[in-house]
Parts: structure tokens; C-alpha cells; sequence
């Protein structure tokens, strides 16, 4: 009995698919970030607001203002909407009335009072 031979093409086929595989795989797990600016960009060719972007201490400069920002909105009173009576307060108050309206809430279950919002009912 002579042994089979595998047939040329079959061989090529099957070097090339595991070929392709490594490739898809590799593109899969290390993809080219999009959006990002490469090292010869040229600044002229980014609108003013995006320039910060470019460099790194452009990108730390803005983390830094926002994270400033963020920090006054976290912590100060302010209107969200004037006429409509409705007040932006800082997380750590709102955590405590929160907290106090579920511990009266609670409260009044257990007691079994209703709540002392609504209306009465004769």
C-alpha cells in the first residue's frame, strides 16, 4: 500500500487559513485606536477645541479642569431651574435627606402611620 499524498493546493489552502486566523486574531486583540492623533499631526488640521488632544500635558490640563469642575458642581447649591423652584445641592446633603426620608419612611410602616405625604382620606 503506498501512503496518500496530500495534494499541493489542500496544503497551501490550509497554511494560508491559518494564516488569515493569526492575522484576524491579532487585529482582534490589539486594534488601531481611532480618533487618536498621531505623533506628525499637525495641529492646524484639528479644530481649536480638539487641539488638547495632541499632547499630553494638553490631555492632563483638561482632566485637571474637569475634575475641578466636577468638584464645585459635587459640592455647592445652585439653580437648575429658577421659576420652576428646582435647586441643585451638594451630593453629601442629598444623601443625608435621602437617608432621613427613608428613616422616617420607614418609621411609619413599621408604626403603622401613614405617610405624612398626601392627602387624607375621610
Amino acid at each position: 500500500m503506498n501512503p496518500q499524498r496530500t495534494p499541493v493546493f489542500t496544503t497551501v489552502i490550509v497554511i494560508l487559513s491559518v494564516l488569515f486566523f493569526g492575522w484576524l486574531v491579532n487585529k482582534s486583540y490589539h486594534p488601531t485606536p481611532k480618533g487618536f492623533a498621531t505623533v506628525t499631526a499637525d495641529p492646524a488640521d484639528f479644530s481649536e477645541d480638539q487641539r488638547w488632544k495632541l499632547t499630553a500635558e494638553g490631555r492632563a490640563q483638561h482632566l485637571t479642569e474637569m475634575q475641578q469642575k466636577e468638584e464645585v458642581e459635587a459640592t455647592t447649591y445652585s439653580w437648575v431651574d429658577q421659576p420652576a423652584g428646582v435647586v441643585h445641592i451638594p451630593i453629601d446633603r442629598a444623601i443625608e435627606l435621602t437617608a432621613h426620608d427613608l428613616l422616617l419612611k420607614k418609621n411609619n410602616e413599621r408604626h403603622g402611620n401613614k405617610p405624612a405625604c398626601g392627602t387624607a382620606k375621610d
